[in-house]
């Protein structure tokens, strides 16, 4: 294994920003910055064992400071979106910034993505491995609490990124944390993720409205384009007559996972016939959150490469958006003496 640090550029107050980049025994290589958590670059082999990198992202820090659409970040205190900024736990009504009409998206104006992060290398039994901490403070974007938050990214030699969350709370307090990562296993060479095939382990998924705020039924996906129980071609069903579609512009819902939260368990299968690269995701989290990139570009990313509508897809794995207003929706509520605790691979293979 192999884990080196280099310089990523600057902040606007000048603090230098590092990147470093994991490389596990197979050479795949992993490319993350403590700003944000970003992974701003990851390798994968295709079935001619040549590596391509199959996440979307820029080459400077600079253009992740002026304009990021979530590339590879970790999202919070809370991902996905609460309805009408606010929420109320134990009687206490708190308001959060609205960045997303008058909603809260990823965890307001400036979120996990856009802080810089404690880090410190490991190496693991495993792989090569990146530790992150953060601490957010009470009130910090509305939410209570004063949260302590450690995500360890390892890039095992057996081809699987793995993200383990682990969080503590001060006071009564929501969190839902993902990574935000824009996957194309073409590595570039297609510019849709139209001819990718996908599965996702559900049998059911959470509608939302016209702004993409569930609804609170929890729908079998039987009979509606959401059915995605074996693989099937992304750009088979992204554009098809439907009202949820239409709503998201393509796929940008949560499926309720086939599995006991806190367990781990497979969320989705992602395929690149073309390539060959497959994309196993697990995850211990009771839902996943998939993003056609829908509105993504035309953006200039790595290498000059513009990235366009539909270029990528977000697999976040998360409890359901506005849960903190969803009673009925597995609880996000985090209290003193609780520990948080959260894991996600990304495996990869042929």
């Amino acid at each position: 294994m192999e884990i080196t640090k280099s310089p990523f550029g600057q902040l606007p107050d000048g603090t230098e920003v590092p990147i470093y980049a994991l490389v596990n025994a197979s050479g795949m290589t992993a490319k993350i910055t403590p700003y944000g958590g970003i992974i701003q670059s990851l390798t994968a082999p295709d079935r001619a064992g040549r590596m391509g990198d199959v996440v979307l992202g820029f080459d400077t820090l600079a253009e992740y400071l002026e304009f990021s659409p979530f590339f590879g970040c970790l999202v919070g205190r809370y991902a996905n979106r609460i309805a009408n900024a606010s929420f109320t736990l134990d009687g206490v009504s708190y308001a959060l910034p609205a960045n997303n009409g008058v909603n809260t998206l990823h965890g307001g104006l400036e979120g996990f993505d856009k802080r810089l992060w404690a880090s410190q290398a490991l190496e693991s039994a495993v792989g090569p491995a990146l530790s992150l901490r953060l601490v957010s403070p009470d009130g910090d974007q509305g939410f209570p609490g004063a949260l302590y938050l450690s995500v360890v990214y390892t890039l095992a030699d057996n081809g699987a990124l793995r993200i383990d969350y682990t969080a503590q709370a001060d006071k009564p307090t929501v969190l839902n944390v993902t990574n935000h990562s824009y996957f194309n296993l073409s590595a570039g060479a297609a510019e849709t993720v139209h001819d990718h095939q996908l599965m996702v382990n559900a049998d059911a998924f959470t509608p939302g409205d016209a702004a993409l705020i569930p609804t609170g039924e929890v729908r079998p996906v039987e009979g509606t384009p959401m059915d995605l129980r074996t693989m099937v071609r992304i750009g088979d069903r992204v554009d098809q007559p439907d009202e949820q579609l239409a709503n998201g512009g393509g796929f940008d819902h949560n499926w309720v996972l086939n599995a006991e939260p806190g367990t781990i368990h497979p969320a989705a299968r992602l395929v690149d016939p073309t390539s060959g690269r497959l994309m196993e995701v697990w995850t211990t989290e009771p839902g996943v959150q998939v993003y056609t990139a829908n509105m993504l570009g035309p953006l200039l990313g790595k290498g000059g490469r513009i990235y366009g509508r539909r270029g990528a897809i977000c697999l976040e794995t998360q409890h359901y958006p506005d849960s903190p207003n969803k009673p009925e929706f597995p609880t996000t509520v985090l209290r003193p003496g609780e520990t948080f605790k959260s894991t996600t691979i990304f495996r990869f293979s042929v």
